[in-house]
């Protein structure tokens, strides 16, 4: 059911660079937190940043990015979410700049191999990638190697340091900073795709392609006062949409101190808002109804959900109230969730919804830089991952008779290829410039986007029928304990001619212990019997036919996502 109806874009800021967002956001918002977080998760203080504060900074390291010879040259980023991290960021970018954002649990091997594909000038690297940069130095030819927070390496370069430095330079009249003329639609960072099937590619993005993304995507949203910062910085989802994106709007982001500390920081903080993958709102899904259970509430809670579905079919709003020790878990004061990076069950942004809270679920890609579409504050559709963003063109490619092919896009946020790589850029941008996702799906009548799964998981059947996995994966996740699915096409090495559809899952195994089903012979008899009635509501072709138990989670990317290469898809 459709939620609302159409109304009137947001008021959103316009920029052209990430130098002018930085003195605009500077001027608009001045003596407001831009940027809080603490020294130790089990500190009391939290530490501040203003808008004319971090102003400061990136200007005085933009001097002295420039006195340094920097502007051009390629820099690579390494660590964690910090005011280092996002000042660096910034900085580098107003000064010419090339930055390089990288995942610091990489191999050593794999970081070497980027740091010197790229051919960096410079490392800039968090305290807690240390021992990576260590493992790094000899098998690359950097020069410069610039510590973001904490302690450095002896002889690397102390990131406040530069930062003094550059603002002695500026307040001695060194005016490079805003002299230098930026190119917006020169090359400004590449960013290496994790991949969920091997090695990623290195996306190249402009400026004009980042700012784009958030201006026309920001006419969207009404953004909260508050939100916390706690994906990962070298994914664009992260640096562009919660970094970029809430800077640009005057939002306070708080710098989380990781995943196991997220409950916590949330009754702290009391975010109004949030900015998550799935895995997230599904561990938060599974959190409330195991409290409930143990705490013996979850009749009463089921109850209350009824009763706030028939108030809302009235137009009577409850919910705050009615659900104000559920909501009491997020801080109290979070209004909604903008949800992206992968497929989200509609049952948990219905049950979020029921309780008070909105799950904006969007669509992206990192050569989008990412935003392309999602669903808006006021106006959702079910099972759709919204209306595209201002300036985005879709189209679908080669649709079959239900209307569903590849989803292609087209717009000013779209990647300029891939690094050192045409062949791979030719291969996904057609004659009339629109770049092909690889995604499946179908627009509606009004222009909304339904996914239907990824050409690289197809599972195609020698009679002819196409089955996408996610489908599968959607409807088996509903069953009671199931943490994690993955579905694919099983490989016979005695029979190659047999085909089958396997479900592998990794049970949540506390909850099943709960509900008395603990032994391997028991667990498996249980999920054949619920995938057997899930298989009743699919059709025929898509049913599973073989149930495989998992003892450990999948293993994932750091943006989350299961990494289907390394599955053993074997059934003999």
């Amino acid at each position: 059911m459709n939620r609302h109806k159409n109304y009137p874009l947001y008021e959103t800021t316009v920029f052209p660079d990430f130098r002018f967002m930085v003195e605009q956001s500077a001027e608009r918002h001045g003596g407001k937190y831009a940027f809080s977080y603490k020294d130790d998760p089990s500190d009391e203080e939290v530490r501040h940043v203003t808008y004319s504060e971090t102003r400061e900074i990136v200007r005085g390291l933009g001097t002295e990015f420039h006195a340094m010879g920097l502007s051009g040259q390629k820099a690579v980023l390494m660590g964690a979410a910090s005011v280092g991290w996002i000042c660096s960021y910034f900085a580098l970018t107003a000064a010419g700049a090339v930055t390089v954002p990288v995942d610091r649990e990489l191999a050593p091997e794999d970081l070497a191999d980027i740091v010197r594909r790229v051919g960096a000038a410079a490392v800039f690297y968090g305290a807690e990638a240390a021992a990576r940069v260590e493992a790094i130095r000899g098998r690359t030819e950097v020069g410069t190697y610039v510590c973001i927070n904490g302690e450095p390496i002896d002889g690397d370069l102390r990131l406040n340091d530069l930062a003094e430095s550059g603002k002695r330079r500026y307040e001695e009249g060194d005016t490079s900073y805003y002299d230098y003329e930026l190119d917006p639609d020169k090359l400004a960072t590449i960013v290496f795709t994790s991949g969920t099937t091997g090695k990623g590619k290195g996306v190249m993005l402009s400026q004009t392609n980042i700012v784009s993304d958030m201006t026309q995507g920001m006419y969207n949203f009404d953004i909260t006062p508050k939100t916390l910062m706690l994906l990962p910085p070298h994914h664009t989802f992260g640096s562009t949409v919660n970094i970029v994106g809430h800077f640009a709007q005057g939002s306070e982001l708080y710098l989380t101190s990781g995943v196991k500390y997220l409950v916590r920081e949330l009754q702290e903080q009391k975010p109004t808002h949030l900015i998550l993958v799935p895995l997230f709102i599904e561990t938060l899904y599974r959190k409330i109804w195991a409290t409930a259970e143990k705490t013996g509430k979850a009749k009463k809670l089921k109850q209350g959900l009824a009763l706030s579905n028939k108030l809302l079919k009235v137009g009577i709003d409850v919910r705050r109230k009615l659900f104000k020790d559920v909501l009491a878990t997020f801080g109290g004061r979070l209004q909604m969730i903008i949800c992206g990076g992968a497929a989200l069950n509609q049952d948990i942004i219905d049950f979020f919804d029921s309780i008070g809270l909105t799950i904006l679920n969007g669509y992206g890609i990192t050569e989008a830089a990412p935003l392309i579409s999602c669903n808006r504050n006021e106006w959702q559709k079910n099972g759709s991952v919204g209306t595209p963003i201002i300036g985005e063109k879709v189209k679908i490619a080669d649709p079959d008779e239900n209307g569903e092919g590849e989803i292609c896009v087209k717009g000013p946020n779209i990647m300029l290829g891939y690094f050192e790589d045409e062949e791979a850029t030719r291969a996904v941008f057609d004659d009339e410039g629109y770049f092909h996702t690889g995604d499946y799906g179908k627009l509606d009548e009004d222009g909304w986007i339904y996914i239907t799964g990824r050409l690289k998981n197809l599972i195609i059947f020698s009679n002819g029928k196409n089955v996408y996995p996610e489908e599968i994966e959607t409807e088996l996740s509903r069953i009671r304990g199931v943490l994690e699915v993955v579905a694919y096409a099983g490989e016979s090495r005695k029979d190659p001619s047999r085909e089958v559809i396997v479900a592998e899952i990794f049970p949540d195994y506390e909850q099943l212990r709960g509900d008395g089903i603990e032994t391997a012979e028991q667990i498996q008899a249980y999920f054949n019997e619920n995938v057997k009635l899930a298989n009743s509501r699919m059709a025929s072709y898509k049913k599973v036919s073989l149930v495989k138990i998992r003892k450990t989670e999948f293993v994932k990317n750091t943006s989350r996502k299961i990494t289907r290469f390394n599955i053993d898809k074997s059934i003999d």
